[in-house]
């Protein structure tokens, strides 16, 4: 057996639930907990190399330790958050930051948002061009304007004047991208598997406080200017304490029509279902609508779900008693669901 093989298998899986079988006894909450994703979609074991698969796990467990280290020395949610999703917009598998997908005009717009669930401040940033990490950008916009999101061009220069890295648009360009994007545009068409990579965080303190943040490049061959559900507060990220915490990734087009990340919270808050049944369900109508992706999503008990309607997504957690990542559904089924 290869070396990689051996990796591969050594890899930790995370536990899958049916999505219609809660567990019978959930565990107790963790006096932290950080939860990832790096995109849903068409992600399927035939499509991964052994030594590709062995680099997303890797990559997964990267961010996770990077936001990890922060709770588990008693930092605040917000701060987890901001660097689990850092390392991902700096790797070129994922879909933010460096690596991100370009446009139909062959270039590059990002979006992120982050939110702290304390006060339920927000910050947001759409169409940035010159950004090394946006999501920088979107904590600056909560922290230091009286606004909540900036787009454009104007974003751009509100990042540039609080002192961020900014690099030329080029700098989110790899080879892969640029490939995909023209099989895209000869295609004229877009595949699921094109949509994913978006990437997220959710999080609980040992105060009990929630926070969420997500990234994105957004479509491979977008229309210049389309923004999707990335930065939108409600549709792909929400947080506040005492409920939940979520940020989902997919078609952002169906998820903004649903608003995501605030249903499922707005559920759980206003007819008691569990974190789990919520996710599902908000999940379910975006499925109605046509739509595919996934959700990460943490309660105000630490208990966690993962939830997407698609063969795979990158995704993990990490706590006290370690670190877990997955990239497949079980037996690439629809849905997956893990506390």
């Amino acid at each position: 057996m290869s070396q990689i093989m051996r990796a591969v298998m050594c890899c930790l899986a995370i536990v899958a639930c049916s999505s219609s079988v809660p567990p019978a006894e959930p565990p107790a909450r963790s006096d932290w907990r950080l939860v990832i994703h790096g995109g849903a979609g068409v992600i399927l074991r035939a499509d991964l190399s052994a030594e590709e698969e062995v680099q997303y796990h890797a990559a997964l467990r990267r961010a996770l330790q990077a936001g990890g280290d922060i709770l588990a020395s008693g930092g605040s949610a917000l701060d987890a958050v901001q660097a689990a999703v850092l390392p991902m917009e700096d790797d070129p598998r994922f879909n933010a930051g460096h690596g991100a997908v370009f446009t139909a005009d062959l270039g590059h717009e990002l979006d992120a948002s982050i939110m702290d669930g304390r006060g339920r401040d927000a910050g947001a940033v759409a169409g940035l061009t010159r950004v090394r990490n946006p999501i920088l950008a979107a904590r600056a916009v909560m922290e230091q304007s009286e606004h909540v999101m900036f787009a454009g061009s104007g974003a751009d220069r509100f990042a540039e004047s609080v002192g961020l890295d900014m690099v030329d648009n080029d700098y989110f360009s790899t080879d892969r991208r640029r490939a995909s994007v023209q099989g895209v545009l000869d295609r004229r068409e877009r595949s699921s598997a094109e949509k994913a990579g978006t990437v997220g965080a959710v999080a609980i303190d040992r105060d009990g406080n929630l926070a969420a943040a997500t990234s994105t490049g957004g479509m491979t061959a977008k229309a210049a200017g389309r923004i999707g559900d990335a930065p939108l507060i409600g549709a792909a990220t929400y947080a506040q304490n005492g409920i939940c915490a979520v940020s989902s990734t997919g078609h952002g087009e169906y998820f903004i029509r649903v608003g995501v990340a605030r249903a499922i919270c707005a559920r759980r808050e206003l007819k008691g279902e569990s974190l789990q049944v919520a996710a599902t369900r908000v999940l379910d109508d975006v499925a109605d609508l046509g739509g595919d992706g996934g959700v990460i999503a943490i309660d105000e008990t630490g208990r966690y779900a993962f939830v997407f309607n698609s063969p795979g997504m990158y995704r993990g957690k990490i706590d006290q008693d370690g670190v877990e990542t997955a990239i497949f559904g079980p037996n690439n089924s629809a849905t997956e669901i893990a506390q």
